[in-house]
């Protein structure tokens, strides 16, 4: 997502490691993109070529999906128990719901990075609009007094009397 700079807009590039485009959005200003992987090292670029004047802040995140390590952690808390089975089965249960909490509160702080990442964009636009809002309101100002000025000064040209008098 492009926080900040001139159009909101950049290009981006995601390729695989045997080189094939996966992705590729142009001029876009945020996006959600989802890949299946295989094992290699991929290569993601955020192009901002075609806007040489201006800079961009851009927000990103990589949320990486079953990996096959997390199979073999939950696995590992049973070689420490013993006892009977029912009580295997309760520490089942448990792990499933601390494992069910785990990824709902990891959900909820992905959406809350999201949400700062629209806010901090909105955010600079309204600063970029509060600025040009200003400026403008002086440039009236200014045209206004520069108005008023010679308003009073048409009118008092009306009223000086131009005859020259004698006494």
């Amino acid at each position: 997502q492009v926080l900040d700079g001139a159009g909101l807009d950049v290009d981006f590039h995601l390729l695989s490691p045997k080189g094939e485009t996966l992705v590729f959005d142009e001029r876009k200003s945020d996006g959600v993109h989802t890949v299946e992987t295989e094992d290699g090292d991929y290569m993601f670029c955020f192009d901002n070529t075609f806007s040489t004047i201006s800079e961009k802040v851009i927000f990103f995140e990589l949320i990486l999906d079953n990996m096959g390590e997390d199979g073999q952690d939950e696995e590992d808390w049973k070689k420490y128990v013993t006892g009977t089975d029912l009580l295997d089965m309760k520490l089942e249960d448990i792990l499933e719901s601390i494992n069910s909490v785990k990824a709902r509160l990891s959900k909820s702080v992905q959406i809350q990075t999201l949400l700062r990442a629209f806010e901090a964009r909105d955010r600079n636009i309204q600063e970029s609009n509060f600025d040009r809002v200003n400026f403008w309101s002086m440039v009236n100002l200014g045209v206004m007094v520069v108005v008023s000025a010679v308003q009073v000064y048409m009118l008092k040209s009306l009223f000086e009397d131009k005859r020259k008098s004698r006494t």
